[in-house]
């Protein structure tokens, strides 16, 4: 997962302008929902052929394992890999690049005559189908802020979830239909008109990448993409999955290559300057770690349902292919209209409790399954589970929407799904041990208990997770989908009947909080004094990779840092760097009840001479430009006499620009404020993790003492003194 200080060109957005009308039209949403959905249609649509493949291979039916755990293992490794190549080379690219290879898969998988050329389809079908849904979530992202969206658009979110739950239940009856009719081949033609119309529509739908592909040198684009990282990651998850698939046997030496690769990928992820998995975030960032874990587990449950059941129903029951899968289209449906009743929902913490409760009930009616069971009671059960899957799903998804860093999101989302892999393996593990004897009720049975170890597990963590409560309360209280964001990352489109602002200044009215709602960026219409360059320092402060991943859009406030450091070029501003770090004596120093500081001292974040505490590599200093390295929060808190240097250079204005606003932005406004310096605090180039404190602070407590503008009102500013 990408970490705070991503050293990639910063991107505004995936299309060029705002988007008019509704943002999320069904041009726009229409491949995403078809491409998301590729890989769990194919999760799920080769259980009812599995028996076909191993008697047209003549092969036991265990042998065909192999096909359902090579794409979970693909898709599990390729997921967050697609999500951060999504984030560095455009979403729509990966989406598409996704789609085509689904295709080249579609065409091996048909022409096969061996497990060897299934299983190199089934790779090829996991890797491909990866990029679906990474991609998708983060050109929704991107759809969002550019459109001014609050709040997250919870009817696409919802819609996304929905294909995906919906197919992984309806998988089975529809690949039931198709075996029973045309063969196994069919689980694997179906793919290339499937992938032949997604990517049809997504070349006419979703709007180019706006940004060049630059892959830069080999050891460059290794390192922004963190090659290493990806590959630990993925030596440590197969050794992983090496031992998931060999149970009930323990394969120790996998289990131990697995940890001893865990530890070293940590300690990778922990020294570098842009993480694949950044561990740092998972630690700080309990909620999106118990968002993994939660959503792993209730998957883990739906899918031993769905590949027990139907082998179960085939075997014990005697069932056909397609009668098992027919079984299971109750828990497709109640899947997608339980998802979509949840995306209709602010809230998430009851929906994720009600789906663990259902979890729990599910299984332990599933201890009352047997081979005298009436089908209509079977039925019921599995029903109970495509409401859970149908909740779980868009609750979990919508949580990591909220809690996961903007610019990470594609990695992130990936993750999501690839904890959903590794309960899905697990659960084929799970399956694998019950009936390793033979498919019999008590072996459905033994799923059931371990079904009800999960669902409660699942619920002691729903009930305990106080984040979930605290975040309720926050995003209920935002703006509708629809209603114009005052964060940074206005549309460029003006609004229907939306007023024109205007701002008054310090020559007209007094600073209150009747100041133009759109502080946070900074725009208005009214004159503001204008500045002198010559006597001007453009202070840019804690632009740093340990700051930068802490804040929503770091790419976005990172390009306004550019463009301020442009103008003061440009115009013969003085230009001063400020960065936090720590040297051995200053972290000696740090007592024990600086809670900020000492923190920070035991986790090694602000260590001196690291990637992480130099000033941004997109932020290049010349000459004559000052560079301060500050011990504290504030700027003035410095290895530098700053104010004696500002006064050597005959300055008395300053343009503050930072991160965060409740940091250093704060502190150094509040000093430079007693020092008698005239400030302009740039508010399109300041971030806070928390956007209600950053709109208090711009709205409320800086207009007492700076003026608030934008980086575009530099100019016109700096021309007005002359």
């Amino acid at each position: 997962m990408p970490s705070a200080g991503d050293t990639r060109a910063p991107e505004r957005t995936s299309e060029a302008g705002a988007p008019r009308g509704n943002p999320f039209g069904a041009r726009f949403v229409a491949p995403l929902y078809l491409g998301a959905s590729l890989n769990p249609v194919n999760s799920s649509i080769i259980a009812t052929a599995l028996v076909a493949i191993a008697a047209a291979l003549h092969i036991p039916v265990g042998d065909t394992a192999i096909l359902i755990s090579s794409l979970y293992l693909t898709s599990a490794l390729a997921q967050p890999a697609a999500g951060r190549l999504a984030e560095e080379f455009g979403p729509r690219r990966i989406f598409v690049a996704g789609i085509t290879l689904v295709l080249v898969a579609g065409i091996v998988g048909s022409l096969a005559h061996s497990l060897t050329a299934l299983i190199v389809a089934r790779v090829l079908i996991g890797a491909g189908t990866s990029a679906g849904y990474p991609a998708a979530m983060l050109l929704i992202r991107r759809r969002a802020e550019q459109a001014g969206h609050a709040a997250p658009p919870r009817e696409v979110l919802g819609g996304l979830s929905i294909t995906g739950a919906a197919t992984v239940a309806v998988g089975p009856a529809i690949g039931g239909l198709l075996i029973g009719g045309a063969g196994w081949r069919a689980a694997f033609w179906i793919n290339i008109p499937v992938a032949a119309v997604a990517l049809f529509l997504a070349l006419a739908g979703i709007a180019r990448d706006p940004d060049p592909v630059r892959f830069g040198s080999p050891r460059a684009l290794a390192s922004r993409i963190d090659l290493l990282g990806m590959l630990g990651f993925g030596g440590s998850l197969t050794a992983l999955m090496i031992f998931l698939d060999a149970l009930p046997r323990l394969d120790w030496p996998a289990l131990a290559a697995a940890l001893v690769l865990a530890a070293a990928l940590a300690g990778w992820e922990l020294r570098a300057a842009q993480p694949f998995l950044d561990v740092r975030l998972l630690v700080a960032n309990g909620a999106l770690t118990r968002t993994y874990l939660r959503n792993g587990l209730t998957l883990m449950g739906t899918y031993v349902i769905l590949y027990g059941l139907t082998q179960w129903l085939e075997v014990a029951r005697g069932l056909s292919a397609y009668q098992a899968g027919l079984m299971l289209m109750p828990m497709g449906v109640l899947t997608a209209l339980a998802a979509r009743v949840v995306s209709r929902r602010a809230a998430v913490r009851w929906p994720l409790i009600a789906c663990a409760v259902l979890l729990l009930v599910g299984a332990v009616a599933t201890l009352f399954v047997g081979s005298g069971t009436p089908i209509a009671a079977v039925i019921c059960v599995t029903a109970v589970f495509g409401l859970t899957s149908g909740a779980g799903t868009v609750a979990n998804q919508t949580v990591l929407y909220q809690e996961a860093p903007a610019a990470a999101l594609g990695t992130a989302s990936g993750l999501l799904r690839t904890f959903s892999y590794i309960g899905s393996i697990a659960s084929a593990a799970i399956t694998g041990t019950a009936f390793h004897r033979g498919v019999s009720d008590n072996g459905l049975h033994s799923i059931a208990w371990v079904l009800v170890a999960i669902s409660a597990l699942v619920l002691v963590m729903t009930v305990l997770d106080r984040q979930l409560a605290r975040a309720d309360r926050h995003h209920t209280n935002q703006p509708p989908a629809g209603a114009r964001n005052p964060g940074p990352a206005p549309s460029t489109e003006p609004t229907r009947a939306e007023p024109t602002r205007t701002e008054p200044t310090r020559t007209e009215l007094p600073r209150t909080e009747s100041r133009s709602a759109d502080m946070t960026t900074g725009t208005h219409t009214t004159p503001t004094p204008a500045l002198d360059p010559a006597r001007t320092a453009l202070l840019l402060m804690d632009f740093q990779p340990v700051v930068l991943g802490a804040v929503p859009d770091p790419q976005g406030v990172l390009a306004r840092a550019g463009e301020a450091l442009a103008w003061a070029r440009t115009h013969g501003a003085h230009v001063v760097f400020v960065r936090v770090a720590l040297a051995d004596k200053d972290a000696a120093a740090v007592p024990a009840h600086n809670k900020t500081f000492s923190q920070a001292v035991a986790a090694g974040y602000l260590t001196d001479g690291t990637a992480a505490t130099a000033v941004h590599e997109s932020l290049k200093a010349e000459e004559d430009d000052l560079t301060v390295r500050k011990t504290r929060i504030s700027a003035f808190a410095s290895d530098t006499d700053l104010p004696a240097e500002l006064r050597a250079r005959n300055v008395d204005t300053l343009v503050l620009a930072g991160l965060t606003t409740s940091g250093v932005v704060l502190t150094t406004l509040r000093q430079a404020a007693d020092e008698d310096y005239r400030l302009f605090l740039l508010a399109d180039a300041t971030a806070d993790p928390d956007p209600e404190v950053h709109r208090v602070l711009m709205e409320k407590v800086f207009p007492h003492q700076a003026e608030i503008i934008s980086t575009a009102d530099l100019a016109a500013l700096s021309t007005a003194a002359q």
